[in-house]
């Protein structure tokens, strides 16, 4: 009985702590309700299962929420499943990098990716940019830990991006032939 009752206070300052969000997240036209919130948990509990991780405390959720409440690609009709989606992400990549990266490293570089190269994304920012710098974090590289994360993929982005410049060459040439 001992044991219920401690789990179940602390899912009810969980739950807490992710409803307080929305004093920040509604700025930007996001909020969750209870059930939305206690959703999230739910997930967040599924995950950490999933990857066969603990955590202590208030847990991730809430700095996810924080990072991401800005982002251009997150809206009402998204926010919840992007959540969830998001926590599924870093907990999979926490373990992929063998915890080298700390929460907030990795959230930063997970946020500026899914802002700046995939562009809302999930599935590329899971299945390429994480991927690749997971595989360098592997390897050894820790140059991420004094730019907590930011400005780090360039050095190991594969893909070739849009360059404006090239652009306007090549339509050029194939309006004058």
């Amino acid at each position: 009985m001992g044991k219920n009752w401690i789990d179940l206070l602390q899912q009810q300052n969980q739950l807490g702590k992710v409803v307080e969000t929305n004093r920040i997240t509604q700025k930007y036209g996001l909020t969750l309700s209870k059930e939305e919130a206690q959703l999230l948990l739910s997930e967040r509990s599924f995950a950490l299962r999933e990857q066969k991780r603990v955590e202590f405390g208030e847990g991730i959720t809430p700095k996810i929420i924080y990072e991401f409440c800005d982002s251009d690609f997150i809206d009402q009709n998204n926010y919840v499943q992007t959540m969830i989606r998001l926590q599924e992400i870093f907990y999979l990549y926490k373990n992929e990098m063998q915890d080298e990266i700390s929460d907030d490293e990795l959230l930063h570089f997970m946020k500026e990716q899914f802002e700046e190269k995939c562009f809302g994304d999930l599935d590329y920012l899971e299945g390429t940019c994480l991927l690749i710098f997971s595989q360098a974090v592997r390897a050894g590289y820790r140059g991420y830990k004094a730019s907590e994360g930011r400005g780090e993929y360039e050095q190991f982005d594969e893909v070739s991006r849009w360059d404006y410049e090239l652009y306007l060459e090549t339509l050029k040439e194939l309006l004058w032939r």
